[in-house]
C-alpha cells in the first residue's frame, strides 16, 4: 500500500495593486455576497498585511489582516473552492497568525457565517473560541445572517 504523499504547502507572496482582478475575481467564485474590488483595493491602500497563494501561476487563495495596537482582525481568508478541505486554508491561518505574532499582536479575532460548519471547525481546532454573535451581520438570500465573533490568544515570548 502506498503512503499518503505529504502535504505541501502552496506558495505565497504580499498581494499587490496588480493582483486586485484576480484576488477579486477568485472573491465572485468563492462567495455568493462577495467584497468589491474597491474594498481589497483600500484596504491595500491602508497598508493592511495581505497575502496570495498561487498555483501554476494563478492567484488560488488570500487573506487581509487588519492590525492595531495589539490587536488583530482577520478581514477576509479565502481559497478557492476547488481547493478547499486540502489543507490550504489552514497552511493560509498559519502564515497569518506567523505574521500578527512577528507584529507583537496579542488577540486576534474574526467573524465567521454559523451557516459556515468547515471554517468553524478549522477555526476551533486553531484555537479559537466563540465570544460572541453579530445579529444580522452578513447579506443573505433571506434578509440577514448572524455572524460568529471568534478570538484567539496569542502569547508572545518577551
Amino acid at each position: 500500500m502506498a503512503a499518503e504523499p505529504s502535504f505541501q504547502p502552496l506558495p505565497h507572496r504580499p498581494m499587490r495593486p496588480e493582483d486586485l482582478a484576480a484576488v477579486h475575481a477568485l472573491e465572485v467564485r468563492a462567495y455568493e455576497f462577495p467584497w468589491t474590488q474597491g474594498i481589497f483595493r483600500d484596504c491595500l491602500a491602508s497598508d493592511y498585511p495581505a497575502r496570495v497563494v498561487e498555483r501554476d501561476g494563478a492567484i488560488v487563495g488570500y487573506f487581509l489582516l487588519s492590525i492595531a495596537a495589539s490587536e488583530a482582525h482577520i478581514l477576509n481568508i479565502c481559497i478557492a473552492p476547488e481547493l478547499q478541505g486540502q489543507g490550504h486554508g489552514r497552511a493560509l491561518l498559519h502564515v497569518l497568525l506567523q505574521i500578527a505574532r512577528a507584529r507583537r499582536v496579542q488577540r486576534i479575532f474574526l467573524e465567521v457565517r454559523p451557516s459556515n460548519p468547515h471554517a468553524i471547525a478549522l477555526y476551533h481546532d486553531e484555537g479559537f473560541n466563540e465570544i460572541g454573535r453579530r445579529p444580522r451581520y452578513y447579506p443573505a438570500r433571506k434578509g440577514r445572517e448572524d455572524a460568529l465573533v471568534m478570538a484567539l490568544e496569542l502569547f508572545n515570548d518577551d
